[in-house]
């Protein structure tokens, strides 16, 4: 026997596999999404991790968030400290932006790149921010946050014991609004 292109048990499996492919926006279903690389002009910063960029090609402002670091609050020791090095390096400058996902706030979780050299990294090893800690993993900039506290650097620079900033909020709360 021959199936006919029209029917049988393979064309219903291959619907219900197109429809599980094709299911973004289902619950329980996750679609991963492609990174989105854009080159964008860095308005304003906001804290260590936080920055609002205006893309080149066009389009709204968007808020973004550092990946993979977390940086004092800004009423926190060290917080304003942070913020003051990011605007240094990229505030007014033209940035490479690799968008991830988005977090909770609908901030997008990004890496971003400028002149070559990975901000978030930079931070990290200027003593800016600590690199973001998962379950038992100390993040992907482990290497140069040991650098930046053993050279006392920025917030480690009078106790390499600093507060991390979830810690802080938990003490504190959030940081009033200016």
């Amino acid at each position: 026997m021959t199936a006919r292109l029209g029917s049988g048990p393979w064309l219903l499996a291959l619907l219900v596999a197109h429809t599980a492919a094709n299911a973004e926006g289902v619950a329980g279903v996750e679609t991963p999404t492609l990174p989105t690389v854009y080159e964008a002009r860095v308005t304003r910063v906001s804290d260590g991790d936080t920055l609002w960029v205006k893309p080149l090609a066009g389009g709204r402002y968007r808020k973004l968030r550092l990946d993979g670091i977390d940086a004092p609050e800004i009423c926190q020791d060290g917080g304003m400290a942070s913020r003051d090095a990011l605007a240094a390096r990229v505030l007014e400058q033209v940035v490479t932006v690799h968008e991830r996902h988005h977090d909770t706030y609908g901030r997008a979780l990004v890496r971003l790149t400028h002149s070559g050299t990975d901000v978030a990294a930079r931070l990290v090893l200027q003593g800016h921010a600590w690199s973001h800690r998962w379950r038992r993993s100390l993040g992907p900039y482990a290497q140069q946050e040991a650098w930046a506290r053993k050279q006392r650097m920025g917030i480690f620079q009078s106790d390499a014991s600093a507060e991390l900033p979830r810690d802080f909020r938990q003490r504190h709360g959030p940081c009033p609004l200016p």
